[in-house]
């Protein structure tokens, strides 16, 4: 009756706490008060009474009251505070409660700060998201926004009081500790953090101690005496008691598995949650200081990009790493002390020796961590090689067919890919020795402890102490070897803080008070203002802004000042950094309104003259005036072309409001339409970084666009020509800078070498090395400084002469759109590689559900493709020793509770008592040889399984990276025209990345946490078959879970990864464009933008780790369960006399015990395995290319030497197109060449003149008709054999990285007797003896280190090596001066007067001395005869083409 009492009255107050909460009417929590008052004093009272009476802590009733009193005591003391601050009760003005404003936000998504206990312990608010993603995939408006305590604008904050309250009046310049700045932002949770974890630690040695007291129960046959306490009639049971009671034990130790695992993944997620504040902080941080950075230590290469890179992407990971696995730092060596102390308990002094064994090879990890560290990083550098070398094949892939190179460059990527290898067999090696001593350390200090034991004591331990022991060891070998993990990674968060440290102190700009515009300024205080960015705040919003000083306010202007001059320098001394002024004595001003031309040599101080106008530079002495008008109002278009990796419209709208007139205006003021036109998605394509790459014209003219377009007073154009063609300059200058700013009567400042715009120039300022060397109108000039002007105008003429030339040559605007429109080329054709798998996977079948069941399937036919390459032997050998090892680890625990069980004391049914050692005294002795030779078995195979999988791994690695490069250099040409090279080098980078180093460790770590929780299910249900009915209903959860996960945790990941990437660029865009904008003064949008990518990301990351948590909390209770079921299960089957090996019920829960830690691993590894076996699928996605056909019908030994020795050509009836799917280029071609004529091709764009060029080599699909060669038939003939033999020089020079020798014969087949003859051709025999090492001297990459023509000449050196009797030159003289041209034309004419040379020509008149011109049009040949012929008629194609210069 009083325990029904007892339940409705908890009932009620469960009912009336609820009322209270929803009617918040707080007034009626004084019952409460009361009753948690009136209960707290009657239950002392009790208390009290039971001490009268010596009932003391042995009795269970005084325990469980005294734990009463406290609990009462506390829930007063929580009663008594919530009316202190709410101020309740008896009070007048209740303080009112409102929900957080995070949650009036309908955008955040992340409700773990706002769920109930409950919910927050088991993530139960994260089902929706889980389950849902099973039947759509999770996309960024799903995961809406972040809580505004986690957002990283209120990190920033926090974490920048903490750094700036450091800085002292008395030592301002002493650099804060980022180490105490850390601890004061983000120490309390970390500090709540560890005490969960204290807790969980605790807990976990419950585990041990119950399986010790549930075996010593179920072995004692005859029950424990009860004791006979008698008080006040009533009978007390003592503590002891209830603890010997097994039942009562399996409950405690699954309450106490379930605590544990709730507080442990409780401190995860507070540390996650914390290292997650702590990196928007961070990146908050460096990037306030990128804005403020001085241009000197960007250009001095103080501050590099890649610095910056790294400390985005690598440095402030690292911390964020340390964070989470901070608490473990303090909180290992407890557990460590513990689990030693309750072994020596259990087991003396042998416990010692087992445990020393473990902490002695805890050093032996962590060398074999940081070597595992250093050979990473060889392996990276090869990699880097690798790749480098991939790259530049693929670029000039088309040359290397041309010329049968692949196989030798194919040879020099395997040479590099042999030494990552050797690096990968390294780093394979370490890896699996670490696997190794993981799994070994707890054998071999089994071994030892009980071999001691077995030495010291004759009789040995008693099961339950055996197998306390046993799970005591499982549980002291996680934080050792996570010891060795937490120490790498402190040590690397010590170097990281160091970084950090002196990046923050490096140099910055000056103060920002001179921008007021109102005063003449010392220069040294030249610091830029850091914009204020708001986060919409609708409470505080002042609270919310990125710094605490507002913007400069603008004074009304002086008198003194004049509104003509837009910007004045007095004697202005400006310098970059170093103590040298690079100008020197600057007095100008700027005329308001008007053009101004700065002109001067190369070098001579130009573009540091904008920057030092702009603030960009550090002031020696002198003073910068703007008007007051002007200096918030400034377009700045740099030098080197910059641009976002963002649409074309919003590079040029850059922030401002889209205005369609304006903006048509400003397009057709740089020429843009036409390029636009090209794009696939005209201005909406993605440019920069991750777009479209343009060439340098387009970039260019869509900076001074950008710069055109803002509606600024003043714009700064810094040599907006110099990448220009004529055409395009003359127009930007007409209609750009002359019609569409003058008539906005715009201040202009133009840094030009044309001085043939000098005409237009308002004001003109003359430099000369770094100082002014004339100022004035271009009348003045010519009136006061006569020599000058007249230099001006020889250089005028010379600039004339160019014109010539250039309107002579297609212009080179018309170039770079073919080479757009080349780039487009049927891209279209195919779609990015992952919409084509998705295609692929979804073919015609578009339901719903069965999308969804292919979301959570296993891709098991990429998986048996990976172990297939890894070779069937080495998949054999992997399987086998797996099962063998976990065979022989489950033999030892058997052996050991054999052996234990058989040394028990334990009655016999008669009653007697007997020894059951002592009969077998002679036999009993062999149990100590055995047991050590299946430990030493056990760790012996520990060592081979862990080597077999990296190993396997590697050889896998090696054999797709193989057939991956073979089949793609060998791959047709068309091939490369559809699929972006980008997509190319990614299965190179990424994909092989993933498949070298990841796959091997997830796939080792599924396999052994999968194959340790099928031993433990299998032991447990051999020795309690009753288990099997509960294995059912556990089996169904445990699927469902890791379906639900699995789906999720892709999307999660995915959104991760793609969140980073704009989040990365953002900081490398900036640093790069950090002139421009300042110059605009966009700093506070360019911040607001970085906050909102950071916050994106950290909401992916954050959904990520709660995914996480929610599975493990899963699987780890599900693991409690189980543990439940089986000590349930051996205790029914005692009770009720069922089968069960009693001497084994130890053995069953130890087992037991690790299904928890295993359950989730199986899970994560699988749902990662997943993810990278799509890297393994998109490379196979590859391997199904078509490779071109090598063979042909001849044999290359039937091929004379010396073909083609005559060099004729016949083609007939010649029809080509690029892949059967298309439409011919060439139709039913008819010609016929004879041996060494000089033949011309020419014809317009899109006509099909190159396609010629590449049948010659059968690079294309010859459907219909053939070329014969010299009698030859070269459809017939092998590649190789073909291409050898004949010449090509392209239109794009193609150089590679290496040597001049190895530029010019890569096949090492010639002398260099041979090679310096070619050079001297080529007009290059001087320059390449000039340079140090002459042959062998050095190519950087793409031929960087020499001019366009140069590298354009070394191709025709190539051509000129292989003796070919046919030579055809496919547009090769674009890159090229006239002069150089025309000498060339008659090298070719002289060293090749005996052979067969076809010329291609972009320019005609290239062309007019050929003894024969095919013209072609649409793909026909409609003209063919001799030069002078075609051009006596005057409405040959040729005539007109001649005419139009085209």
């Amino acid at each position: 009756m009083p325990a029904f009492m007892g339940f409705i009255a908890a009932t009620t107050s469960v009912v009336y706490y609820h009322n209270i909460e929803t009617s918040n009417f707080p007034k009626l929590l004084l019952v409460l008060f009361i009753y948690w008052v009136l209960a707290f004093i009657t239950k002392s009272i009790k208390l009290w009474k039971f001490a009268e009476f010596g009932v003391g802590l042995q009795h269970l009733r005084f325990c469980i009251t005294a734990l009463l009193v406290i609990l009462y005591g506390l829930l007063m003391a929580v009663e008594v505070n919530v009316i202190r601050i709410r101020k309740y009760v008896f009070f007048a003005n209740p303080q009112k409660v409102k929900p957080p404003e995070d949650l009036q936000d309908l955008g955040v998504r992340f409700l773990q700060p706002f769920v109930n206990l409950l919910s927050k312990a088991t993530y139960w608010w994260m089902n929706p998201l889980i389950m849902g993603a099973h039947k759509r995939p999770i996309e960024l408006k799903k995961i809406g926004k972040l809580p505004i305590a986690m957002r990283a604008l209120t990190n920033y904050l926090r974490l920048k009081d903490a750094y700036e309250d450091q800085r002292t009046p008395e030592d301002p310049d002493r650099a804060p500790s980022i180490w105490r700045s850390m601890y004061r932002a983000f120490g309390r949770p970390i500090l709540l953090s560890s005490t969960f974890r204290y807790l969980a630690d605790l807990l976990g040695f419950a585990g041990p101690l119950c399986i010790s007291g549930i075996v010593n129960h179920l072995e004692s046959e005859n029950k424990t005496v009860v004791s006979n306490d008698t008080y006040f009639g009533v009978h007390f049971m003592s503590s002891t008691d209830l603890l010997q009671n097994s039942s009562v034990l399996a409950v405690l130790l699954f309450l106490a598995l379930i605590l544990q695992r709730t507080f442990l993944q409780a401190s995860y997620y507070v540390t996650i949650e914390t290292g997650i504040n702590l990196r928007g902080a961070l990146l908050a941080m460096i990037y306030n200081k990128i804005l403020r950075l001085s241009t000197s230590n960007m250009s001095m290469g103080e501050v590099t990009l890649g610095q910056i890179n790294n400390l985005v992407a690598i440095e402030t990971n690292q911390l964020m790493w340390f964070l989470f696995l901070c608490p473990n730092l303090w909180a290992m060596p407890v557990q460590i002390v513990m689990g030693v102390i309750l072994l020596y308990y259990l087991l003396g002094p042998s416990a010692l020796v087992g445990a020393s064994v473990i902490v002695l090879l805890a050093p032996v990890q962590y060398l074999i961590a940081t070597k595992l560290a250093d050979t990473q990083k060889s392996t990276l550098e090869h990699s880097t090689d690798r790749l480098k070398q991939t790259s530049e094949i693929l670029k000039g892939i088309k040359l290397l067919k041309l010329y049968a190179w692949e196989d030798t460059f194919c040879d020099s990527v395997e040479g590099t890919r042999g030494k990552e290898l050797t690096s990968l067999k390294t780093f394979a090696f370490y890896t699996s020795l670490s696997i190794f001593m993981n799994a070994a350390i707890p054998i071999a200090a089994v071994l030892v402890t009980f071999v001691m034991h077995h030495l010291i004591n004759d009789n040995g331990p008693s099961p339950s102490e055996a197998f306390a022991a046993l799970a005591l060891f499982h549980i002291l070998v996680n934080p050792l070897f996570l010891l060795s993990t937490v120490v790498r990674f402190a040590v690397k968060a010590l170097i990281s803080v160091q970084k950090l440290g002196e990046f923050l102190q490096s140099d910055e700009i000056g103060d920002d008070s001179w921008r007021n515009g109102d005063m003449p300024f010392p220069f040294e205080a030249s610091k830029k203002h850091l914009g204020t960015t708001k986060a919409i705040n609708r409470k505080q919003p002042m609270r919310y802004q990125m710094d605490n000083y507002e913007q400069p306010t603008r004074r009304p202007m002086r008198p003194t000042e004049t509104e003509d001059v837009a910007v004045k320098v007095i004697n202005g001394c400006f310098t970059w950094g170093s103590n040298l002024s690079t100008l020197s004595d600057i007095n100008i001003s700027i005329p308001t309104g008007q053009l101004t031309m700065i002109v001067g040599q190369v070098g001579c101080g130009k573009s540091s003259l904008l920057l030092a106008m702009l603030g960009e530079m550090q002031s020696m002495e002198g003073k910068v005036y703007w008007s007051n008008k002007n200096r918030y109002s400034v377009a700045y278009a740099a030098q080197k072309s910059w641009l976002l990796n963002a649409t074309v419209e919003e590079n040029i709208t850059f922030g401002s409001p889209f205005n369609k007139q304006r903006y048509k205006a400003v397009i057709d003021a740089c020429s843009l339409q036409p390029d636009i036109d090209l794009l696939p998605f005209g201005d909406q394509t993605e440019i920069g970084e991750r777009g479209i790459n343009l060439s340098g014209g387009q970039r260019q003219r869509i900076c001074v666009a950008r710069a055109l377009y803002q509606n600024t007073n003043i714009v700064f154009l810094d040599d907006p020509f110099s990448a220009l063609d004529i055409h395009l300059s003359d127009h930007l200058m007409q209609d750009g800078i002359l019609k569409f700013l003058q008539d906005d009567k715009r201040t202009v400042v133009l840094v030009t070498h044309k001085l043939q715009y000098l005409i237009h120039a308002d004001w003109i300022i003359a430099m000369k090395d770094g100082s002014v060397l004339r100022e004035g109108t271009l009348k003045d000039i010519q009136t006061h400084d006569v020599e000058l002007y007249d230099h001006w105008k020889t250089l005028m003429n010379r600039q004339d002469q160019g014109l010539e030339k250039d309107i002579q040559q297609d212009s080179q605007t018309t170039m770079e759109r073919k080479t757009l429109r080349r780039a487009f080329y049927s891209r279209e054709a195919k779609l990015d590689d992952e919409d084509e798998e998705e295609e692929e996977e979804e073919e015609d079948d578009d339901n719903f559900s069965t999308a969804t069941t292919r979301r959570s399937k296993i891709p098991w036919k990429v998986c048996w493709c990976y172990l297939s390459s890894g070779g069937f032997v080495m998949v054999f050998l992997m399987v086998s020793c797996k099962l063998l090892k976990h065979s022989v680890i489950v033999a030892i625990d058997y052996w050991l509770a054999l052996w234990t069980s058989s040394r028990t004391i334990r009655p016999d049914f008669s009653g007697r008592t007997n020894i059951s050692d002592t009969e077998a005294t002679g036999d009993g002795s062999y149990y100590l040889p055995v047991f050590i030779i299946l430990c030493a078995a056990g760790i012996a195979l520990c060592l081979i399984t862990s080597l077999t999988v990296e190993f396997l791994g590697l050889s896998a690695a090696t054999n797709l990276h193989h057939n991956l490069l073979n089949k793609i250099i060998h791959a047709p040409i068309r091939f490369f025209d559809v699929t972006p090279l980008g997509q190319i080098l990614n299965r190179f980078s990424a994909d092989t990345n993933i498949i070298d180093q990841h796959i091997p460790p997830t796939l080792e770590s599924l396999t052994r946490s999968t194959l340790l929780c099928l031993s433990a299910i299998g032991v447990i249900s051999w020795i309690t078959p009753i288990f099997l009915v509960a294995l059912v209903p556990l089996g169904v959860a445990f699927y469902f879970i890791q379906k639900y996960f699995r789906v999720a945790s892709k999307d999660l990941q995915d959104l991760d990864d793609s969140t980073q990437l704009p989040l990365l660029c953002h900081f490398s865009e900036t640093a790069e464009g950090l002139t421009t904008i300042r110059a605009f003064r966009h700093e506070a949008r360019f911040k607001q933008r970085m906050l909102e990518l950071t916050d994106t990301n950290n909401t992916a990351y954050l959904f990520l780790s709660a995914a996480n948590r929610w599975l493990e909390v899963r699987t780890d209770y599900l693991g409690a369960v189980i543990v439940l079921t089986a000590a349930g299960a051996s205790i029914g089957s005692a009770l009720c006399d069922l089968p069960l090996f009693r001497d084994l019920v130890g053995l069953g829960l130890t087992y037991a015990l690790t299904v928890t830690n295993y359950l989730n691993w199986v899970v994560r590894n699988l749902a990662d395995l997943e993810v990278q076996m799509a890297a393994v699928k998109k490379v196979n996605s590859f391997l199904s290319t078509e490779s071109e056909n090598y063979e042909g019908c001849i044999e290359s030994t039937q091929v004379p030497e010396n073909w083609p020795h005559n060099g004729e050509i016949k083609i007939q009836d010649l029809c080509v197109r690029y892949d059967p799917m298309l439409k011919p280029v060439l139709k039913h071609v008819n010609a016929f060449i004879e041996p060494g004529q000089k033949v011309g091709i020419c014809g317009r764009t899109g006509s099909g003149k190159s396609s010629l060029s590449l049948a010659f080599f059968n690079m294309v699909d010859i459907f219909e008709g053939k070329i014969i060669i010299d009698g030859i038939d070269i459809c017939k003939l092998p590649l190789h054999t073909l291409r050898s033999r004949l010449s090509i020089i392209l239109q794009d020079p193609v150089l590679f990285s290496g040597s001049v020798r190895f530029n010019l014969d890569p096949e090492k087949t010639c002398t260099d007797d041979r090679l310096w003859e070619a050079l001297e051709i080529a007009q290059l025999k001087n320059m390449v003896k000039a340079l140090p090492g002459g042959l062998d001297a050095v190519v950087t990459e793409g031929g960087e280190n020499f001019s366009v023509g140069q590298r354009q000449l070394f191709c025709l050196a190539r051509a000129f090596v292989r003796k070919s009797s046919i030579f055809i030159m496919d547009e090769a003289t674009a890159s090229i001066d006239m002069a150089t041209e025309n000498i060339l034309q008659k090298v070719v004419m002289t060293a090749f007067a005996d052979r067969t040379v076809v010329t291609i020509a972009h320019r005609v008149s290239s062309i007019l001395d050929a003894e024969q011109v095919l013209v072609f049009s649409s793909g026909i040949l409609v003209e063919c005869d001799s030069a002078p012929n075609l051009l006596a008629q005057e409405e040959s194609l040729f005539s007109v083409l001649v005419r139009t210069h085209k």
